[in-house]
């Protein structure tokens, strides 16, 4: 406790030092989090923070945040510390043992709504193969306000996750969670196929960043030896679940873009669009059926 002083601390001064502490911990933008779980353990907001910086941060806000910075920096998400995350146009649930939607998931959104095109308006059928969180299928059913979607994880708590995050966003009656592994119970015919599966190689899960390795769910990151297990199971299914005119997209791990579109293309797809994220890494890849 004493490398984090904070009793009798002003807003600034609090912000200083828990800044400090997950800097000297090796945190990247440490200052971002240090003032994210300031304005959550005071109860504040930025505007306010930025208003009266001298305001005392008071002994219950000082032992909640104090809390959540030895948190950070053991190196616990803040989205895990404060069991949210905002993605797309959605506020989330973050739960244990279940992945932690990152921004550069938002890609694959992008994607998709550009593919849907004119066709957003229409009652559309969405699966999305290893629904995690729920977020992806959240920030879909929010952007297509006539589609309905079905959610498949192979994770109980995976499942129940999504199901709380569908409820929270308002899409519960136009949703279902199936548990499963990836489509095999479906015989169904979708407009609009999404999946952020698994697809980091073995080999390199003990060398991820400890906000990864230590927190998010082993099965929602091995891809296996290789890191395309994963998408060469969902691919041999897809020519069977794509409507006519329908779509995949598929979030890809660095590097993998290009393979993937050869594994899609072996199943009789055609590519239909690589989207790249924020950073410049190919992130999203499209096929569609070849009606």
């Amino acid at each position: 406790m004493a490398a984090l002083a904070l009793e009798d601390a002003t807003r600034a001064a609090a912000l200083d030092a828990v800044a400090a502490l997950l800097a000297r911990c090796g945190v990247e933008d440490a200052r971002r989090d240090a003032r994210a779980l300031l304005l959550a353990a005071g109860g504040f907001t930025a505007a306010e923070l930025l208003l009266d910086p001298a305001a005392k941060l008071g002994a219950a806000a000082c032992a909640r945040l104090r809390d959540y910075a030895l948190r950070r920096a053991a190196r616990e998400p803040v989205s895990r510390i404060l069991g949210a995350r905002g993605f797309w146009t959605q506020d989330l649930l973050v739960a244990p043992r279940v992945l932690d939607p990152r921004p550069d998931t938002e890609t694959l959104i992008e994607l998709s709504l550009e593919l849907m095109g004119e066709r957003r308006r229409e009652p559309l059928r969405i699966l999305d193969l290893g629904v995690g969180s729920g977020a992806i299928l959240c920030a879909l059913l929010a952007e297509l306000p006539d589609a309905r979607g079905i959610g498949v994880d192979l994770s109980a708590a995976a499942c129940a996750a999504a199901a709380v995050n569908l409820s929270r966003c308002g899409f519960a009656r136009r949703a279902s969670i199936l548990r499963g592994r990836w489509a095999d119970a479906l015989a169904a015919r979708f407009d609009l196929i999404v999946s952020n599966p698994p697809y980091i190689a073995s080999g390199e899960l003990d060398g991820l960043e400890p906000e990864v390795r230590l927190h998010d769910p082993r099965l929602a990151l091995d891809g296996g030896a290789d890191g395309l297990n994963c998408y060469r199971e969902i691919a041999e299914q897809l020519p069977r679940l794509l409507a006519p005119s329908g779509a995949a997209v598929l979030e890809a791990g660095d590097g993998q873009a290009r393979s993937l579109v050869a594994l899609l293309a072996e199943k009789g797809l055609a590519p239909a669009g690589i989207r790249k994220d924020a950073g410049g890494r190919e992130r999203a890849v499209a096929a569609r059926r070849r009606d």
